[in-house]
């Protein structure tokens, strides 16, 4: 029996609950006023690099990669020069987040092939899906309270799942916002 949860099995009323639906209004109409404000700014291009490098910055803090903004911005200008190995790294994952946009305006899907091949711009290299075991993550006590799959062709299978949950808009009924947040989690 597989331990690890798929997508196909969800049911989007598990997810009608009245806290979940309050918290997706305030997000919806949070992010109707970010599309409203962001209509008003000339060149929207400045705020999408600003967010791309600002999210850069901090999911590589999770990393223990941890920069200025200072930093960045001097790399980013100065980068034929020997600088910060931090913000190198950031600016690496600032440009796979570009190509990722890029191979998702161009197709209109998010692939399997457009996960590699942004691991691949980010890590400087072809190691494809995590062939090593995982790392299990523990509570304040000491407790194992989540074991990530450990076998590849496990992995495989639900990079498969969550590859068809993210293309086919139809099979699950439930607010984008939310279908969204799952391929997060399942991610």
């Amino acid at each position: 029996m597989n331990p690890f949860f798929t997508l196909d099995r969800l049911r989007p009323e598990r997810f009608e609950t009245p806290t979940i639906l309050k918290k997706l209004a305030s997000s919806s109409r949070q992010l109707a006023e970010l599309k409203g404000m962001a209509a008003s700014i000339p060149n929207q291009g400045i705020l999408i690099s600003s967010l791309g490098l600002q999210e850069a910055k901090d999911s590589s803090e999770i990393e223990n990669i941890v920069t200025t903004h200072d930093e960045l911005f001097q790399n980013d200008v100065h980068s034929d020069e020997a600088s910060n190995p931090a913000a190198k790294e950031v600016l690496r994952y600032r440009q796979a987040l570009r190509l990722g946009f890029d191979l998702v305006r161009q197709t209109g899907l998010i692939t399997n092939n457009h996960i590699l091949a942004i691991q691949a711009e980010l890590e400087q290299n072809h190691a494809g899906f995590r062939q090593l075991p995982g790392t299990a993550l523990k509570n304040s006590r000491n407790e194992t309270i989540y074991t990530p799959p450990q076998d590849p062709t496990e992995i495989a299978v639900l990079m498969g799942d969550l590859e068809r949950f993210i293309n086919d808009g139809g099979g699950f009924a439930a607010d984008p916002l939310i279908r969204m947040a799952l391929i997060h989690h399942q991610f």
